[in-house]
């Protein structure tokens, strides 16, 4: 896909995001990989009205080579293309329902959401929890460095959802199916759910490919 193509994308879903309630005010954040670097939302920029045109374009280093100045948590995107070579594109939200889950206590760090659905262990699998660093911090990259290599998807501590996909629209379709599993997880508490076995997992990744 041409770059230009690639812009009118990320626009096209961030629109789509933001109209849907999914990433509210300057928060949240979008990239894809191009054949000579990256491209990522500016900072303090609306998901809801991006310009294809004023998008930051990086390099590898981190260096700004057009558009607006990157989005101050350009870092997230960058470990997770690091350890992902596979990763077409990131996604990262404060989606209401997966920010609610990471700032519970007492989760599983490695798997802070169960295997409540097929689909999100088809989109996502385990999610495991990153500790908390305030935004902007550098140490939050090498945090999720420890984590991209076996996992496409990781949750924030007392933040939000980190999601990569081999494409935009399948990052975006994953980032959803995660909200969307973040609400059951939510509305299960004080019940005691029937999450998926492990031999049903197994069959999923037999039957899938995953």
């Amino acid at each position: 896909m041409s770059e230009t193509r690639l812009r009118e994308e990320i626009c096209r879903f961030g629109a789509s995001l933001h109209q849907r309630g999914l990433t509210a005010g300057s928060s949240g954040n979008i990239s894809v990989r191009t054949d000579d670097g990256w491209l990522l939302t500016p900072t303090n920029s609306s998901l809801g009205s991006l310009d294809p045109a004023r998008l930051s374009k990086m390099d590898w280093n981190g260096t700004l080579l057009a558009g607006d100045p990157p989005s101050k948590e350009a870092f997230l995107h960058r470990a997770m293309y690091d350890e992902r070579s596979g990763a077409g594109a990131i996604v990262h939200l404060h989606s209401t329902h997966s920010a609610a889950v990471s700032c519970m206590s007492g989760l599983d760090h490695h798997s802070c959401i169960p295997p409540l659905t097929p689909y999100f262990v088809m989109k996502i699998g385990q999610l495991p929890l990153v500790p908390y660093h305030r935004p902007g911090d550098p140490n939050l990259g090498d945090a999720i460095r420890g984590l991209a290599a076996k996992h496409s998807a990781v949750l924030l501590a007392n933040h939000g959802p980190v999601v990569s996909g081999k494409t935009l629209e399948s990052a975006v379709y994953a980032i959803e199916e995660l909200e969307e599993t973040a609400k059951l997880f939510l509305l299960l508490q004080g019940h005691n759910p029937r999450v998926l076995t492990e031999a049903q997992i197994a069959e999923l990744k037999t039957v899938f490919k995953l």
